[in-house]
């Protein structure tokens, strides 16, 4: 008779027992049920972070980026925010960013001024 112990990652032990044959083929089997564990649990892993990476940004959190990348450096409208907006796939109407815009003023994280009897938006 052959024994063998197999030690789990939470500490319990499995003990088999039978002949070599029998033993070995537990073994083997254990052995390839771990290796497939071990790929779905990557697998698994691998399709959450892509669900975390394609969540969408919130409007905010795009026209903070945009004045990032200097885009404010002139001051823009809301048209001219939404087309930069839509460029990088992200479609917002202007009646969506005004309020959006608008909390950001308040914030202090954007300026606005009234040109030519329309507001303008910059850093």
């Amino acid at each position: 008779m052959v024994k063998a112990i197999i030690k789990s990652k939470t500490g319990s032990q499995i003990i088999i027992e039978g002949t070599k044959e029998e033993v070995g083929i537990i073994l083997s089997d254990f052995e390839r049920m771990s290796a497939v564990r071990t790929v779905k649990e990557e697998i698994s892993h691998s399709i959450s972070k892509k669900r975390e990476e394609k969540k969408r940004m919130a409007a905010s959190d795009l026209i903070i980026g945009l004045k990032e990348d200097g885009h404010f450096d002139k001051p823009k409208s809301l048209g001219e925010i939404s087309q930069v907006l839509e460029t990088r796939g992200y479609l917002y109407p202007t009646t969506t960013l005004s309020g959006v815009v608008l909390h950001l003023v308040k914030r202090g994280l954007l300026r606005r001024k009234k040109v030519d009897n329309k507001w303008v938006y910059g850093k």
